[in-house]
């Protein structure tokens, strides 16, 4: 009876056991860390059996890393959450993501996600141009930047960093109004882009540039907290991106990267998201107040499959105008 008894005791000890099991997933993502942690957090609180690992940098140094990680035979991501669709247009060229067919898109705009359903819009972050009020008057134009009293007087994230800033570079040279032109007018005034939009928001907003070229969530939250700045979308358009989360084929976790699919495509997601401070994508979400309506701005869009194709020479083009 007493081993009888012990016996029971084990497998009910092992069910308990199983049933409390954590699986772990690895995210990487490009999120600022506080909106990270966020997002993990509610994720972790509906999915208690599952733990989230994360990283955070900026996108392009996120593939970097992911590279190196290929070269010596293990990807340590089972998610991607980043910035741009650039990358994750890459990686699926490379065959390496994972295709989610049944992922909760029913309700979303197919623009917002990949044809072949391999990532997936989260978002909609804009990109325009930053003010500090103080020092510095609106402008209604991408080339209104460009006068000499703004020399070196404009923060600007750099495409080799922030993938934001990447997306943002492809759609501006996409327009024949803008071009690179634009770019090589922000040289001529002595504009040297370094980082992503977290240096380049506490920039315009200590005063130390006037202008900064970053996106809609970042202006409008050091706004929110008292500090001297403003957003404008000029009206030749501003570049969108949709935070795009992706799963990757060398995952061995399939099933609780997807869940995590699922949330940030859930209403409760999209909730957060506007929590967050950030415009959702699935309709009838509000978004945060004050915030822009996509509606009332010019989206400039650029074909990604050929952005992809043609992204080493944008980049090192980039690079030579201002000798980077």
């Amino acid at each position: 009876m007493q081993i009888r008894m012990l016996a029971l005791a084990a497998v009910s000890t092992l069910a308990f056991s199983a049933a409390h099991a954590e699986e772990t997933i690895t995210l990487y993502t490009s999120q600022p860390p506080e909106v990270a942690q966020q997002t993990v957090d509610a994720f972790e609180a509906l999915n208690p059996d599952i733990k989230v690992n994360w990283t955070r940098n900026g996108t392009s140094a996120l593939m970097n890393v992911m590279r190196a990680e290929q070269e010596a035979g293990k990807v340590q991501a089972d998610v991607l959450l980043v910035a741009d669709p650039i990358n994750l247009g890459t990686l699926k060229a490379e065959g390496m993501l994972m295709a989610y067919p049944d992922a909760p898109v029913a309700d979303y705009d197919p623009a917002t996600y990949d044809k072949d359903m391999t990532y997936f819009g989260t978002k909609a972050i804009t990109t325009g141009i930053a003010y500090n009020t103080e020092n510095a008057e609106p402008v209604e134009s991408w080339n209104d930047l460009l006068k000499e009293e703004n020399r070196g007087q404009i923060a600007v994230p750099s495409p080799l960093y922030s993938g934001a800033a990447l997306n943002h570079l492809h759609a501006l040279i996409n327009d024949p109004a803008i071009g690179w032109a634009f770019y090589e007018g922000l040289n001529k005034l002595d504009i040297v882009p370094e980082g992503g939009n977290g240096p380049g928001t506490k920039a315009v907003a200590s005063g130390m540039a006037k202008y900064a070229i970053i996106v809609d969530a970042n202006a409008l939250k050091a706004k929110a907290d008292g500090s001297p700045v403003d957003y404008i979308a000029p009206k030749d358009g501003v570049s969108f991106i949709g935070e795009p989360v992706a799963i990757m084929k060398t995952t061995e976790h399939a099933e609780a990267a997807k869940k995590f699919v699922d949330f940030l495509l859930s209403e409760k997601g999209q909730e957060l998201v506007a929590e967050q401070g950030y415009i959702p994508l699935m309709p009838g979400v509000a978004g945060p107040d004050g915030y822009p309506d996509l509606s009332s701005m010019k989206l400039l869009g650029y074909d990604v499959d050929a952005a992809v194709k043609n992204n080493d020479a944008v980049t090192a083009k980039f690079s030579e105008i201002f000798g980077l």
